[in-house]
């Protein structure tokens, strides 16, 4: 049987969260967004009772800093360019009760970013973990899909079919791959992700998997909010694939320095003992927190801010990648 990807929420053995290590990539955000994803990981760790964190990271410098922060954490210093591992470090399954880490070409989300070692931190870090690694010759990256754990999994046109990544491909042809690397049975193809998202449209900031066969999407928040009709679509898509569709708020409309933002509650991380939400300073956090913490119920539901963070572009999905126990 092929080892198929576990769903997020499925009992977690450690996660990995990328550690800013560059000041000429961070800047004045170094510092900033160092404290933001300290806080993250605080969160995931749980003082012991979620999950064992590895902060990894690119220096010896960074790994002084993260080792002085969180004592509580392991730290990691392998090279890579920057710290979204969802997309870089490997996708680890389970075969015959063993774990198998998958890892995928890198190129940069389409030539965009060419840093050096993100192509292969997934190798490595699966040679930290002393887990079986295959390398697959496709791009691929972690927040372009997500999965429910049953066969299912989602994705977006506008990422996987785009000729940036794996020219020449087919829609018939990246489903086989899918279905060969990750036991995906089913894919679930949503059209576009988020206005201004430079990953070419993740799923992972569009709509979620919260269940099985149950995919949270976000409702439009009034009249102006710029993702509305990618939203719709979304929904349509899902409901017509027979997915139960799950409605959750949008932060709507937001701008930093006078460019829309692909601002998601949908960048959520799922650990073993909180679920961890990205919020903005907005009307809809408080609600987005409740209502993604009311899915989780076992869990608990914590919102923290991310600006710095998304000042690189992403948020707490985005720069980490879970283990399955």
């Amino acid at each position: 049987m092929t080892a198929r990807q576990a769903p997020e929420w499925a009992p977690h053995q450690f996660v990995w969260i990328g550690f800013p290590s560059h000041e000429d990539l961070w800047e004045d955000d170094l510092e900033p967004a160092r404290a933001e994803v300290l806080a993250f990981a605080q969160a995931v760790h749980g003082g012991g009772a979620g999950e064992e964190v590895r902060l990894v990271v690119a220096n010896s410098a960074s790994g002084e800093a993260a080792r002085a922060a969180a004592p509580w954490a392991g730290v990691v210093q392998e090279l890579f360019g920057d710290i979204w591992l969802r997309d870089t470090a490997p996708i680890v399954l389970k075969e015959r009760g063993l774990p198998r880490a998958m890892s995928f070409r890198f190129n940069g989300w389409g030539g965009k970013y060419d840093l050096e070692g993100d192509d292969t931190i997934g190798l490595r870090l699966a040679e930290t973990a002393k887990i079986e690694a295959m390398r697959r010759q496709w791009i691929l990256e972690g927040g372009a899909i997500d999965v429910d754990g049953t066969g299912l999994l989602v994705t977006t046109e506008q990422c996987l079919l785009n000729p940036n990544r794996n020219p020449g491909l087919t829609r018939e042809d990246v489903e086989a791959r899918l279905r060969e690397d990750l036991g995906a049975e089913r894919v679930l193809w949503l059209g576009h992700g988020l206005l201004n998202d430079h990953t070419d449209g993740h799923v992972d900031n569009l709509a979620r998997f919260v269940g099985e066969n149950r995919l949270a999407v976000p409702v439009p928040a009034g009249a102006d909010d710029p993702n509305a009709a990618i939203y719709a679509d979304a929904r349509a898509r899902a409901e017509a694939f027979g997915v139960q569709v799950v409605p959750l708020p949008s932060p709507g409309h937001i701008e930093r320095n006078g460019e829309i933002i692909p601002a998601s509650y949908m960048n959520f991380y799922i650990g073993n003992a909180a679920v961890v939400v990205p919020v903005y300073g907005v009307a809809n956090d408080e609600a987005a927190v409740e209502a993604i913490g009311a899915l989780f119920p076992d869990r608990s539901a914590v919102g923290l801010r991310a600006d710095h963070i998304l000042t690189g572009g992403g948020s707490f999905h985005c720069i980490s990648q879970q283990v399955p126990r």
